[in-house]
């Protein structure tokens, strides 16, 4: 086939013997443009910096990442397009560990030995395929979700044998753009054609999005208990649980779902982080144990994790285990801008419990270091105010909150940022944090209006962009910046700089809260205003 001697291929194989041998068999079946990679790491580099069309993967890959961890990594930050095809090869036949290369949806996944016609067939199998849908896949990476839609409908016509490939991908096209109740009737219409248990789990998430928690629930319960493979079903429950506070109930759920699939780093951090909330030290120890012996070799690999870690041993009293992990962090995490951060946060708290005298200063390295835009998460910094609440540092604890709330996704932030100070006999003042915060939002909406209002369009979306940039996570805040930039557009002619100011700022609503009732009508002005100024191929990315 012509087509296979333009595949450019990436080879991920630690091993010399088998790297050949594989190779080879590429030569075979005609593909000849080929890299090597020996470790996930430099496989990462190779996958940033080049597009490959294929990607064959050696499971066990010695040390540091496996091949599943490697998968995680790329689908979690979008390494590669859409179109990549990924072959997982394993001689591994530990079902635990095939599921969870499984789980993530690789192309394909070969067990060893096979031979290279074996390859071939599973290579043209997956071409044949991408063939198909690569037209959605630009769509969906130039942000045309409304055109991708479309194009799965042609696909559907024109490929009939992935015909409900292209309904289950144009459902979750539509709950991308939040728009559930259009999924949920496909998803409905899915199950009818015997599509059975990855349509239930789609008619589920369209539930939870909509606040249907006991309906999803119901259908969740049920595919785990018909199926106790499904590791989707089972993040989608604990996920449930957990909004409708059901928090033991959401770590026996992803309890039961680690056993099954001991390796997926995502889920066992949520396992650990809920641990933690319910109280279950011992747990949440070794779990993060795990979190931070797996992510460590990861390109991605993140100090939390050992905070988390530091944060369990604490609690557990086990002081010098939190000072070797410590030690770990300093001598591991080198280059990552929030790794002073967790450092000083988990020195804080192991001095806390030790009455050592460096406390003091630990903390305020720590509030320092947290008032920086490194990107620690809200259960870290709402972590140090607790600690800084129960070492009398009242002030400092009510600037990171402040902060936290002025910036919360949604009103659960909110309840636990209120509630470190319930806890610590302070609640008044929390709820006067809560109140000011809103305020502070309010007024700034406000003044951004009245700019408009007065014909000063550019200071409106100065003002209202520097909000959102403050308060990336407020959905409330976004939108307005979004609508600001959408009103200089419509009143002083299109401008490149704000309409892609515009572009972005729907784009983080959309991932923020895709179902908020303004959404729609923001992005329709968008796409209105690009067709009066003729600028409608510059569209919204709404992936």
């Amino acid at each position: 086939m012509s087509e296979l001697s333009d595949i450019r291929a990436l080879l991920i194989e630690p091993h010399q013997g088998m790297r050949v041998s594989l190779h080879n068999m590429l030569n075979l079946c005609g593909i000849t443009k080929i890299e090597h990679a020996l470790t996930a790491g430099t496989a990462v580099r190779s996958i940033q910096a080049k597009v490959y069309d294929l990607i064959l993967c050696e499971y066990d890959l010695g040390v540091g990442q496996d091949g599943q961890q490697l998968l995680e990594d790329m689908r979690h930050h979008k390494l590669a397009p859409l179109s990549t095809i990924f072959i997982m090869v394993t001689a591994e036949r530990s079902y635990a560990k095939v599921v969870s290369a499984a789980e993530l949806a690789p192309s394909d996944y070969l067990l060893k030995p096979f031979t290279a016609d074996m390859l071939l067939e599973r290579v043209i199998r997956a071409l044949e395929k991408r063939k198909a849908f690569v037209d959605v896949y630009n769509l969906m990476e130039t942000g045309a979700i409304a055109e991708a839609i479309t194009a799965c409908h042609h696909g559907e016509r024109e490929y009939p044998k992935y015909a409900i490939d292209f309904m289950r991908l144009r459902a979750e096209l539509h709950v991308v753009l939040g728009e559930a109740a259009e999924a949920e009737e496909l998803y409905t219409h899915l199950f009818e054609l015997k599509a059975v248990a990855w349509a239930r789990l789609g008619l589920a998430k369209t539930l939870f999005m909509q606040g249907k928690y006991q309906e999803a629930e119901a259908i969740l319960k049920s595919l785990v208990s018909e199926n106790n493979k499904y590791m989707d079903a089972y993040d989608w429950l604990a996920k449930t649980h957990e909004m409708i506070g059901e928090l033991p109930e959401a770590k026996e759920v992803l309890d039961t779902a680690v056993g099954v699939s001991p390796h997926a780093v995502r889920r066992l951090r949520n396992l650990g982080r809920i641990a933690m909330e319910t109280g279950d030290i011992e747990t949440a120890e070794n779990v993060f144990k795990k979190v931070v012996s797996k992510a460590k070799f990861s390109e991605f690999r993140d100090p939390e994790d050992h905070l988390n870690l530091v944060n369990a041993l604490v609690k557990k009293g086990d002081t010098e285990q939190a000072k070797s992990v410590i030690r770990d962090m300093e001598k591991n995490m080198v280059g990552i801008k929030k790794t002073e951060a967790c450092r000083a946060i988990s020195a804080a708290m192991v001095h806390a419990k030790t009455g050592d005298s460096r406390l003091d200063g630990e903390l305020d390295a720590a509030v320092n270091a947290s008032r920086e835009d490194v990107g620690l998460s809200t259960g870290a910094k709402l972590g140090l105010a607790r600690t800084c609440l129960e070492n009398n540092k009242e002030g400092e604890a009510s600037e990171i909150v402040l902060g936290v709330m002025k910036n919360a996704s949604n009103q659960s932030v909110i309840s636990k940022a209120v509630g470190i100070f319930e806890s610590a006999g302070k609640g008044m003042l929390g709820k006067e944090l809560a109140q000011r915060s809103q305020r502070e939002v309010m007024d700034l909406v406000a003044l951004g209006v009245q700019k408009a209002k007065q014909g000063d369009f550019r200071g409106s979306v100065d003002l209202m962009t520097a909000a959102a940039r403050k308060s990336p996570d407020n959905p409330q805040v976004v939108l307005n910046a979004a609508l600001a930039a959408l009103k200089c557009l419509e009143n002083m002619g299109w401008d490149n700089a704000i309409g892609e100011q515009a572009k972005m700022l729907i784009e983080a609503g959309r991932r923020l809260d895709p179902m908020n009732p303004r959404l729609k009508a923001i992005r329709g002005l968008y796409d209105e205003l690009q067709k009066k100024y003729g600028m409608s191929v510059n569209r919204v990315a709404k992936t």
